[in-house]
């Protein structure tokens, strides 16, 4: 199983980036994907989840509207767009997958994912 995390960079306060994820070494489209992040110190918090069929999606409480998350099940690759970024946005991301869809109260009452996380993709906020 494998996570390949890019997109991330540096952006001003305001701005916008769209993070990818590619999956592979398991049935894609029959896990639940999710996104999490951590900044220095900090323990890893969930950004956002999204269901095998995109029916459903759930969001940590911090993101407030300003991050979607999306996916395309024939390219095995999930999307979240970070809009509105903030100086807090800044940490690095990661996705994981999980093989049940389950609210993001669960997701961040019990971080993590089915896999073991990939290198992630460093985003920084910053003027």
């Amino acid at each position: 199983v494998q996570f390949v995390e890019s997109g991330g960079g540096l952006v001003q306060p305001g701005g916008s980036l769209r993070l990818s994820c590619v999956a592979s070494g398991f049935t894609f489209s029959s896990y639940a994907m999710l996104w999490y992040r951590q900044a220095p110190g900090k323990e890893r918090e969930f950004v956002a989840a999204i269901s095998q069929s995109e029916r459903f999606t759930s969001y940590g409480d911090f993101v407030k509207g300003r991050f979607t998350i999306s996916r395309y099940n024939a390219r095995n690759t999930v999307y979240p767009q970070l809009n509105e970024l903030k100086p807090e946005d800044t940490a690095v991301y990661y996705c994981n997958a999980h093989h049940q869809y389950y609210s993001g109260s669960y997701f961040s009452d019990n971080p993590g994912g089915t896999h073991s996380w990939g290198q992630g993709t460093q985003v920084t906020v910053s003027s």
